[in-house]
């Protein structure tokens, strides 16, 4: 009955009322019904309840309508049956309040929502007690309460108020808030009216506090704006790359490389590390993952960038944020409808259950989408977005339910299956302008404004956060339009069923909001126009005094964010209470505009963020999270790069895409570290703990030659071998891993805040300074000023120590402390509690070469007076900064200041006294150094538990000659006369080395001087100064040679007092500054000297790099290979040598280099010294040095990691030889000539005049060969075919049958021995006659090549089942047609000639496999196929696309050139496009590469029954633009170099790489369907003397066929051979016999030629044996039993070399020969500098 009565009365005057109490008092209908059972009654009323509240929502939809049932407040066991119901939209409630207790009000009303799960309140019927009607008070305690937002009340029952409290006498002032209580509005309304009534001050009040304690700071970026690799590594093609591609974005612009962000992830948390976030949301490029949206196509290398990038924020201690879709969908999935389609939805769903099982144990936030209004209004509305789809009729309202569906389906996948175990929260990050009524005070600019929200975030809030249904105004207003337009309906919605509502309402565990702008909104007719404004019958438009952006849509209005936010709890978070998450907020800037200094941007950030802050404070949201977008300038949808929106701008006509922090990204990291607008006063700071370090004993006098000598003695005879084998090993966990500067190198602020004159200011102030440019430091780096700009490099860094100096005349600027400087002190004080609050150590320098002008003009360091002065300012500094610092150095140098300063005068203070002055100085700084130390010892040690010492600048020396004593003497004087002039006394006895003294006492003496110049120490003073160190700082670049020479008597000088003279080690890589060589190894010994010398200190390197030209700016690729390189030496001597280092520091950035000024850097980080601010970008080198101090060294990879098992059962070990280079007799039993005769018998073309016409004679002496080939034990031996020999002039006129029944008698005695035989047709040895008619550049050589196989398959192929028909086609052409290096010897067309002849060889090739196909292998069962070279390519920067296209392109036109169109069909892609791009760039209107017609590329393709691979090395590569140059490097557009790290041959192209290996064979695997894969040749050369034990190439067989497992048994490569190279040593074309590659020495100068086994040979024997690697946890093999090694035995040298008519070393002809034909190419090419073609020309071919 009463179910009826209810329906028929909703029915009826539903449509009148919003809210409906079904039982006002349900407490007293159960205590009418006595007698029955109270429980049961309770359930029937609930579920009555629960039907009419059905029928109303049914018969009403739409926001804001209620239904509820009323309650006594204190009713728990009801509310225990509402709880989490959704029978009731609101509580109804009779309540009690007393007057004398307004705070238990409060608290029940609090209760009751905690119970109620925090739905709204009516108080239906108020009850008011304990009052007195004298006392108006308590009703505005009342009201207080009433209009806490906190509490949300939606209504009350004031009838026993206004009786009680006689309303009629309350002052005017409690009737207004009594008013403001009537007045309920929709939650739209009740903003207006909450913010429109407060002033306008008491709005726009800038709020200064700070944000909750556990607030979150983020920034954001999007995968496709940022990530660029589009088609790299499987990605699939996304709907913006087809967007971009199709010319649809502003300028032709695409996302193709973008920020590069793919290669960058190191870079990129760099940045998040400066800024000092600690959470980074990112989203995932759903095609790179599964590129073409289902799971069947997932990307292991898509999915592996994600670890990556999650990993190395966690491992930074930022939080990760994904976000799954940020409209980048897979291209494939839109070609079948996108998100029109309804299947998208599980294709979603599956996609999101993949990310969550993958990474959802690192992340614990994610946004199934970001916003979703974008995709659906300029997606698929607008077309103004990708897909570019003009729908909005239907399309865009399909999107956004299918975007709600999928959203949904994400949510409960992870509900279900993983937040009980991951424990994170998923959400959506919507995106909404604030939408403000044109007029405010019309009704219907109101409501439209309301109507804008909700087509805009009501669209997707309403059916996530409310009931699962979209916003009844948006319903009303589309079937509105539906009647208005029969004809032309502009807008159809879909309909959700109950259950879908049911699944989506709630999917939300945050509300994420992207906020950017404002709109004023104004009511309109929209009449049948489709798209928000038409069919919401709205208009927008901005206020003209809104600050505008770059972008039309986005005006800085930062109040809207407030009020948005407000809305949005109002609105949305009253029943689903979960706190919000601000996703999104920025602005852009244009990028024509001053990049770097982007105020407006400031001005922005700093009023939206204050606007949240007010939000959470004033207005009691629970807002969470603030993201700034964005972390860089990425690719903005249809807008490109004009509009930019980073913190930190990147430089995209640059290839490495740098990064550079705008001014906006300091002032976020400055809001992160106050946490709002307070400033932080942290004065609390304590130095970071250091441990005492071990204070030896005095130590005696050194010798001369001092007992360290035993350094030069161990490491001087190294072999370069051992010398460079990388060591792989971790230093102490405490190691210091930091960086350096000085005051005047990057400070600047020279005049500045009472700061006094230097002598650096002095001097470079003075025209004809002599510095480059009449550069100075009055600006430098502007550190004074920059603060915060240094301390994010720093935290970028992550490094543990920052080492930085003082400026003396900063803080006293006379000198002296009555001239103290607070200001100075200040910065200095906040830099060290930067640095701390950082967790980094400052190490303190006191004196850094810039003495205050001042102390100068009374003598400087000549004064002994100034000791005292030097003292009492460390004694000042040690007082002031000594609770915090507790790493000193009192000086940096010394020996630069004595010699440089006060010698030669080349730096201040200028003056040139070499032979007194020096030593002057140098005494008094000793003096000085010692005083400051023990005023800490005695003053502040025990206080404050610091260390001090000195830091010296050391450079290694090397004796020219190891075996010459003198020469031994004189680098020991060399190293007293530099690092033992001050360390001598400090770390031994007090005095200077014996060794100087001695020197310079006799150079006194032949001077007529009756006393040395070098000034004594007194006992005492003797006694004071030694000792005074607690640990030895050497700052260190570089290693000489020293020779003992007599020096000049007069003048004196300090230099000629040294009688020895330094040279450079020239076979070390030169630096830009003269005679400063990058040589790694020097770091070692000298470490190992400082130990042995001066009893085993600790040893800090505090200063140590290598200077590039300032033009080199990021891409640093130098200073990285000297980091790997110096770094792992001094590891070494850590490890390996016991070393006691402790700490290593590099230069933090670029700055003033002294007499350099700005031509060099030394820096981790670029400073543009042309900008006024300074802008700092970290360089390649920073990231490089970062991942070595992450790693604590340099752990062993995983390619350096031996695999033990073995090979497939039948796997083919080989050796190999070619005819030329063995064979000899050139003109025996009617062989014809080749071009080889012809070419080594032209003067000038092969080292030492060598030539192959008696080479290794193996034509006569077979018998030898087989032996060698049985004692290694091969199943196979590859040897080839000398073309001339069997068909003297080319053609099957003339058949040698001499020549054949060599061949005949070679087969028989492998077969014999059990070896098998593989035969190559043709390697190299073209015969003459053919050449002289155009040889592979006339086509008719095709028929000739296939006749030549026939008579070979024919006679030879019933013993041979392994044929290859060309060795490396690409050493034909490139060495043979393009560099003239080799036969024939051309190099005058290397534009067209060289793409003639492989198109050649490719169809001569294809014809030979073709005659054998048809003709013999029925019957001979034998495999043909071709042997293609290659490297492996690595990019030389691999934080860098262009570089890892580059070394694709090297790859594709080394092995795809001839692979492609034999396994793939027709050439590579990647040759075409090249070759096509030149060609056109030239001038011409077609490719130089000749096409293959249909019928040819048929014929061609699958010519093969295996892949023949020949590898050596890899190399690192890099892009060059060659302009318009014809010429096939130009078409190739790559430069190669090689890795310092990687260890020497004998050959200067051969580098040894074992990894490549394994790469290149994972390559061909991927790239041509893993065919069976035979490895032709692989080996390794020496030059030089001859030595039997041959380790390298133990080394290198052991590493390289290891790898060749590894491809096998990991990768699933089908490897079925491997062939070492050589078998013996043999003419190596056009090196002679310089170079050797054997497994047997053979003796050219003795006429019988003996073969002579190396160490090697029984090693690659065992490997043989074993079939593999065997594990020696097993204990040894049988099978693997080297014979024992081969000794060294007096072999003559080989040294010098004829070339071009010289005698020269074997490395310098190498040289030149590189050099010569680089300068044809420079000639040729014209456009290419000189060092870009040496470049290019350095690298050759093994068999250059």
């Amino acid at each position: 009955m009463f179910q009826q009565y209810a329906e028929f009365a909703l029915t009826e005057f539903g449509p009148l009322a919003h809210s409906w109490v079904t039982f006002s008092d349900l407490d007293g209908v159960l205590h009418e019904a006595q007698g029955a059972d109270h429980h049961s009654l309770l359930q029937n009323i609930l579920q009555l309840n629960k039907k009419i509240h059905q029928f109303y929502h049914q018969n009403f939809p739409g926001n804001g309508r209620r239904l509820s049932v009323g309650l006594t407040g204190r009713d728990e066991a009801t509310l225990s049956q509402l709880k989490g119901s959704t029978t009731v939209d609101f509580l109804s409630v009779v309540i009690d309040y007393s007057c004398t207790s307004s705070a238990n009000f409060a608290l029940e009303l609090k209760e009751l929502q905690i119970s109620s799960r925090n739905l709204p309140i009516l108080i239906y019927k108020l009850a008011v007690h304990d009052c007195s009607h004298n006392d108006p008070e308590p009703l505005g305690d009342l009201f207080n309460v009433l209009r806490n937002d906190g509490q949300n009340i939606i209504g009350c029952d004031m009838e026993d108020v206004l009786v009680k409290l006689e309303m009629q006498d309350t002052p005017v002032s409690d009737t207004a808030q009594f008013r403001s209580m009537e007045e309920f509005g929709t939650s739209y309304e009740k903003i207006l009216h909450k913010f429109g009534s407060q002033p306008t001050e008491e709005r726009d009040l800038f709020l200064t506090k700070a944000f909750p304690v556990d607030f979150q700071w983020a920034t954001s970026t999007e995968s496709f704006k940022v990530e660029g690799a589009w088609a790299v590594e499987g990605k699939g093609e996304s709907i913006w790359d087809r967007f971009g591609h199709e010319g649809k974005v502003f300028n032709n612009q695409t996302a193709d490389t973008a920020s590069d962000s793919y290669r960058k992830v190191d870079i990129d948390v760099y940045l998040l590390r400066g800024l000092g976030v600690k959470t980074y949301q990112f989203s995932i490029s759903w095609a790179r993952v599964f590129p073409s949206g289902h799971r069947d196509s997932q990307s292991h290398e898509g999915a592996l960038y994600y670890d990556n990038l999650i990993n190395a924020l966690v491992k930074s201690g930022i939080q990760p944020v994904v976000t799954l879709y940020h409209w980048d969908l897979p291209q494939a999935l839109q070609d079948n409808g996108g998100w029109t389609n309804p299947s998208i939805v599980e294709a979603f769903k599956d996609y999101a259950d993949f990310c969550f099982s993958r990474f959802g144990d690192r992340v614990k936030n994610w946004n199934t989408f970001s916003s979703p209004w974008v995709v659906s209004h300029a997606g698929y509305g607008t077309g103004e977005h990708a897909p570019g789809v003009k729908d909005y009729v239907t399309a865009s309202y399909q999107v956004t339910h299918n975007i709600l569906k999928s959203h949904a389906e994400a949510w409960h996948v992870y509900n279900d299956n993983y937040r009980k175990t991951q424990g994170g929260k998923v959400g959506i990050a919507l995106n909404s302008d604030w939408a403000q009524p044109t007029n405010a005070d019309n009704s219907e600019d109101v409501a439209a404004a309301e109507r804008y929200l909700q087509f805009m975030l009501g669209w997707f809030a309403h059916p996530i956060f409310i009931d699962g249904d979209y916003p009844a105004v948006l319903k009303t207003q589309i079937e509105k339009k539906r009647n208005e337009c029969p004809g032309s309906v502009p807008a159809v919605i879909p309909t959700f069923t109950a259950e879908e509502k049911a699944r989506i309402k709630g999917t939300s565990d945050f509300f994420g909001l992207n906020h950017y702008t404002s709109r004023l909104v104004s009511s309109s007719v929209g009449g049948c126009n489709p798209g928000p404004e038409g069919v919401g019958d709205f208009q927008a438009k901005v206020d003209p005094s809104w600050p505008a952006t770059a972008s039309d849509w986005i005006y800085s209005v930062p109040e809207g964010l407030r009020f948005l936010l407000k809305y949005i709890k109002t609105e949305y978070l009253t029943a689903h209470n979960v706190p919000i998450y601000i996703t999104g907020n920025g602005m852009p800037t244009e990028y024509s505009v001053d990049t770097l200094n982007d105020s407006s941007r400031i001005e922005y950030m700093r009023g939206y963020i204050n606007e949240a802050l007010k939000a959470i404070d004033q207005d009691g949201v629970d807002v969470q999270r603030f993201t700034v977008q964005s972390l860089m300038d990425g690719f903005e949808g249809n807008q490109g790069y004009s509009e930019r929106f980073g913190l930190h701008l990147v430089n995209f006509e640059d290839g490495y895409r740098p990064r550079t922090p705008k001014q906006s990204a300091y002032f976020f990291a400055q809001i992160i570290e106050q946490n709002g607008f307070v400033s932080c006063t942290q004065d609390n700071f304590e130095g970071l703990k250091i441990s005492q370090t071990r204070r030896s004993s005095p130590l005696p006098p050194s010798e001369v030659p001092s007992a360290s000598k035993v350094v030069w003695e161990k490491f001087t005879p190294q072999k370069k071998f051992d010398r460079q084998m990388y060591h792989y090993g971790h230093f102490p966990q405490d190691f210091s891993w930091g960086v350096s500067s000085s005051a005047y190198q990057i400070e600047g602020g020279w005049n500045e805040d009472g700061k006094g004159p230097s002598v650096w200011d002095t001097f470079t102030q003075k025209p004809g300074s002599g510095i480059p440019g009449n550069a100075s430091g009055n600006y430098a780096c502007d550190s004074y000023n920059r603060l915060d700009e240094d301390l994010y490099m720093l935290r970028g860094l992550n490094v543990k120590s920052y080492r930085f100096s003082l400026s003396w005349s900063r803080i006293f600027p006379n000198g002296r402390r009555e001239s103290l400087n607070q200001k100075g002190v200040d910065y200095y004080n906040r830099l060290i509690d930067g640095l701390l609050a950082n967790k980094i150590n400052p190490m303190v320098t006191i004196y850094h070469w810039d003495l205050p002008q001042a102390l100068q003009d009374i003598g400087g360091w000549q004064n002994v007076d100034m000791i005292d002065f030097f003292n009492d300012y460390c004694d000042f500094c040690f007082a002031t900064f000594g609770n915090r610092v507790k790493f000193w150095m009192t000086m940096n140098d010394p020996q630069g200041v004595a010699w440089l300063g006060y010698g030669t005068g080349k730096i201040p203070p200028n003056i040139k006294d070499p032979g007194t002055a020096p030593y002057e100085v140098a005494h008094n700084l000793i003096k000085a150094h010692a005083k400051a130390y023990h005023t800490y010892d005695d003053k502040y040690r025990v206080s404050q538990g610091g260390v001090v010492s000195i830091a010296l600048n050391a450079e290694w020396v090397e004796p020219k000659d190891i075996n010459v004593p003198r020469e031994i003497v004189a680098a020991d004087r060399a190293m007293q006369f530099q690092a033992g002039w001050f360390a001598h006394p400090i770390f031994k006895n007090g005095d200077y080395p014996e060794a100087m003294k001695a020197q310079v006492l006799v150079k006194s003496e032949l001077q007529g001087r009756s006393q040395s110049r070098l000034p004594s120490f007194t006992e005492e003073e003797k006694n004071y100064i030694k000792g005074t160190a607690d640990m030895f700082c050497v700052n260190h670049y570089t290693t000489r040679t020293v020779t003992h020479v007599t020096g000049a008597i007069s003048p004196p000088s300090y230099q000629n007092d040294w009688d020895y003279v330094e040279e450079e080690i020239v076979d070390q890589p030169a630096t830009p500054i003269g005679f400063t060589r990058a040589v790694s190894f020097g770091i070692r010994r000298l470490l190992n000297w400082i130990k042995e010398e001066y009893g085993d200190p600790d040893i800090y390197v505090t200063e140590s790099s290598v200077s590039t030209p300032r033009d080199f700016t990021w891409d640093d690729v130098d200073r990285v290979f000297f980091y790997k390189t110096y770094m792992d030496e001094a590891l070494k001597a850590y490890e390996l040598d016991g070393v006691s280092v402790k700490g290593y520091a590099t230069y933090l950035m670029d700055s003033f280099q002294f007499f350099y000024g700005y031509i060099f850097g030394f820096g981790l980080h670029h400073v543009d010294f042309t900008n006024p601010h300074r802008p700092r970008t970290p360089k390649f080198s920073a990231h490089v040095y970062y991942n070595i101090m992450q790693n604590n060294g340099f752990p062993l990879t995983e390619d350096e990691k031996m695999i033990y098992g073995e090979f497939k059962k039948d796997f083919i070990c080989s050796s190999a030889t070619a005819s030329y280079p063995i064979q000899g007799a050139w003109r025996a039993d009617g062989k014809g000539l080749s071009i080889w005769d012809k070419f080594t018998h032209t003067p000038g073309k092969i080292f030492e005049h060598d030539t192959g016409d008696v080479a290794c004679n193996s034509y006569n002496k077979m018998d030898d060969d087989i032996a060698a080939l049985k004692k290694v034990k091969v199943s196979h031996y590859r040897f080839s075919v000398s073309w001339p020999r069997v068909l003297p002039d080319g053609t099957t006129k003339n058949i040698n049958q001499a020549g054949l029944n060599y061949y005949q008698r070679l087969l028989d005695a492998l077969l014999a021995a059990n070896i098998q035989p593989q035969v190559t047709l043709y390697h190299w040895d073209l015969p003459q006659a053919l050449q002289d008619v155009g040889g592979w550049e006339n086509e008719t050589i095709i028929e000739r090549f296939r006749d030549y196989a026939d008579v070979l398959f024919q006679n030879l192929g019933p013993k041979v089942k392994l044929w290859i028909t060309f060795n490396e086609p690409f050493i034909i052409t490139v060495l043979g047609h393009v560099q003239g290096a080799h036969a024939p010897g051309f190099n005058d067309r290397p534009d067209t000639l060289p793409y003639i002849v492989s198109h050649n060889i490719i169809k001569a090739h294809a014809e030979a496999w073709h005659v054998y196909n048809d003709k013999y292998r029925a019957s001979q069962k034998g495999m043909v196929s071709i042997t293609v070279n290659s490297d492996w390519a690595e990019p030389r920067n691999p934080y860098k696309q262009e570089d890892y296209d580059a070394a694709r392109s090297l790859v594709e036109f080394y092995l795809g050139w001839y692979a492609h169109p034999i396994f793939n069909g027709d050439y590579s892609p990647v040759v075409k496009k090249s070759v096509l791009e030149q060609s056109l760039a030239g001038g011409l209107t077609k490719s130089r590469l000749p096409e293959f017609t249909p019928e040819e590329i048929k014929r061609i393709n699958g010519t093969y029954d295996y892949f023949g691979l020949n590898h050596y090395c890899s190399v690192l590569a890099f892009p060059v633009d060659y302009g318009t140059t014809q010429h096939f490097e130009a078409d190739r557009g790559v430069v190669v170099i090689s890795d310092r790290t990687w260890l020497e041959s004998g050959s200067v192209w051969l580098r040894m790489t074992p990894f490549g290996l394994r790469r290149l064979l994972r390559f061909i695997k991927n790239e041509y369907r893993n065919p069976p894969i035979i490895i032709t040749e692989n080996g390794v050369s020496e030059n030089g003397p001859v030595d039997l034990n041959d380790v390298h190439r133990k080394y290198f067989y052991e590493q390289y066929i290891n790898q060749v497992l590894k491809a096998y048994l990991l990768d699933g490569v089908n490897i079925i051979g491997y062939t070492a190279w050589s078998l013996l040593d043999n003419l190596e074309w056009a090196v002679g016999y310089t170079e050797r590659f054997g497994l047997f020495y053979v003796n050219h100068s003795d006429p019988d030629l003996p073969r002579t086994p190396k160490a090697s040979v029984s090693f690659y024997s065992s490997i043989i044996s074993c079939n593999g690697f065997p594990d020696p946890v097993s204990g040894p093999p049988e099978c693997w039993n080297p014979e024992p090694e081969a000794t060294s035995e007096p072999i003559p040298a080989i040294n010098d070399v004829s070339f071009l008519g010289l005698k020269l070393s074997a490395e310098e002809a190498a040289t030149g020969l590189n050099a010569t034909f680089a300068l044809l190419i420079v000639s040729v090419t014209r456009a290419v500098g000189l060092t870009v073609g040496l470049f290019l020309l350095k690298r050759r071919s093994k068999r250059d």
